[in-house]
């Protein structure tokens, strides 16, 4: 076998233009300004925590563009395109292929492998351009798979969490001619993302309480708009960066409002990019932190209001600055994972705690995972992080759930197949999910309700005020 190489996130590969969305982030921001708090009642934090959500979730995350396959039509042609596939044919992005982990044609054996491992709930995605592939016209039979999958999951004891956007537009929204009318911007979108979420919201709402509009809408626009990493691949590019926040923003809140409308009684979730922050060197104005916490929460700002459960993404925390940036991705050791991101299970802890302060409202981690050919790292993180959440139970934080990432090794954006986050993975010829030791690590975690131990740093976190 040969030498496995020290994975670069995105990021390192252009330290210049990671420094440049630093300062991007500040000046948006006016420099120096911490992202304001909204300001919550006792009584709106008392009516918060009455949404009725059960027991503890214990889950798995997932997209439709990572996990799911498709044929190519007998034109050679694909049957549906996305942004992303017009990045890859630019050269711009890792060759997915059409195989992924074949979760569109073999759903079933993802659901054997969550009953396996004793899931309670399972996160997945529609694929917009797959249920619209041109404006206004819908594949019926894709719906209807989307229905099934969810269908199967309750016939299995398996609560359906399904997100509506999870990173990828059709190519119809996406003007490589005009990126700055392209996606979120687009003249079209609010209109046909209102009747997407009309169309498929009715056909769910029979096996689905549980819906996120969207998946890391923060991530995905800093990331396209400051980084210029993904579509539409612009940099520093401020005014249209808030521009897309707000209309992602209002596509939420659209979302949300429909989802209510067809079924009074679902469960709204956020799910947010969410990474610690803490002041770096080189910030003595503390710019470049509060940029950072900018865009934590300039989008969560403005849809809090309409989510019954803040969800967001975990894996790690980071100091914000230049000279932390420069060095993004570079360290190695037992502390990091094989991407170089600082693993911290403390630092989930704290983002708990001032998400509580912040907004009030019931809480669930909806990703949290680690990409590492270590299983016995794997487990520790695992543990140490389930064991951040049961602390945070402990002193009052209403925590409701915790999901993995991810069932299977899988497509991972930038970092194509390289980043191994799957606490199983899929054997290429039978298509079967083989599970990895961490899997039933999980499944024991599920079936004791948490972990027995916790560490000293998140008990130094939880004394700290």
């Amino acid at each position: 076998m040969p030498t496995r190489q020290p994975l670069q996130p995105p990021a390192t590969r252009h330290p210049l233009r990671q420094a440049v969305a630093l300062a991007a982030a500040a000046l948006l921001t006016g420099c120096i300004m911490y992202p304001k708090p909204p300001s919550i009642t006792p009584q709106a934090r008392t009516k918060a925590s009455r949404v009725d959500t059960g027991d503890f979730a214990w889950g798995f995350s997932s997209s439709s563009w990572q996990y799911e396959n498709r044929a190519v039509a007998k034109n050679g042609k694909l049957p549906f395109r996305t942004d992303w596939d017009i990045l890859m044919e630019e050269g711009k992005a890792v060759p997915r292929g059409n195989t992924v982990v074949m979760s569109w044609s073999h759903f079933d054996k993802d659901v054997a492998a969550l009953k396996k491992v004793g899931a309670t709930h399972y996160r997945f995605s529609l694929e917009w351009a797959r249920i619209e592939p041109r404006p206004g016209q819908y594949d019926e039979a894709a719906i209807a798979r989307y229905v099934e999958m969810a269908r199967r999951l309750k016939a299995n004891g398996i609560e359906p969490v399904v997100c509506l956007w999870h990173f990828t537009f059709p190519d119809w929204l996406y003007d490589q001619e005009n990126p700055k009318k392209s996606n979120w911007l687009h003249p079209e979108s609010d209109a046909r993302w209102q009747a997407y979420v009309e169309k498929v919201v009715p056909r769910l709402k029979p096996h689905v309480r549980y819906f996120a509009p969207q998946n890391e809408p923060n991530g995905q626009i800093a990331t396209a708009y400051l980084n210029g990493q993904w579509p539409p691949v612009m940099t520093a590019a401020l005014g249209t960066y808030a521009a897309a926040v707000r209309a992602s923003a209002g596509q939420f809140r659209q979302a949300a409002a429909i989802i209510k409308r067809h079924r009074p009684d679902a469960v709204v979730m956020s799910v947010q990019a969410l990474p610690w922050w803490s002041n770096g060197l080189l910030d003595p104005t503390r710019a470049a932190f509060n940029g950072m916490m900018r865009m934590n929460f300039d989008h969560l700002d403005k849809i809090w209001d309409v989510c019954d459960i803040i969800g967001f993404n975990y894996y790690y925390s980071q100091k914000a600055g230049p000279v932390a940036a420069l060095g993004l991705g570079s360290h190695r050791g037992p502390n990091f994972t094989e991407m170089g991101w600082d693993i911290d299970p403390a630092g989930l802890y704290k983002q708990i705690r001032l998400v509580d302060k912040r907004y009030g409202k019931p809480m669930m981690i909806t990703e949290n995972g680690i990409a590492t050919a270590d299983e016995d790292q794997r487990k520790r993180y695992l543990e140490a992080h389930v064991a951040a959440i049961q602390q945070a139970r402990q002193d009052g934080h209403d925590v409701r759930g915790y999901f993995v990432w991810s069932l299977l090794d899988n497509y991972e954006w930038h970092y194509g197949y390289t980043a191994t986050f799957g606490l199983g993975k899929m054997n290429p010829k039978t298509y079967a999910r083989e599970l990895k030791p961490t899997a039933y690590t999980y499944r024991d975690i599920i079936r004791r309700g948490g972990v027995r131990e916790i560490p000293e740093s998140v008990r130094k976190a939880a004394k700290r005020k």
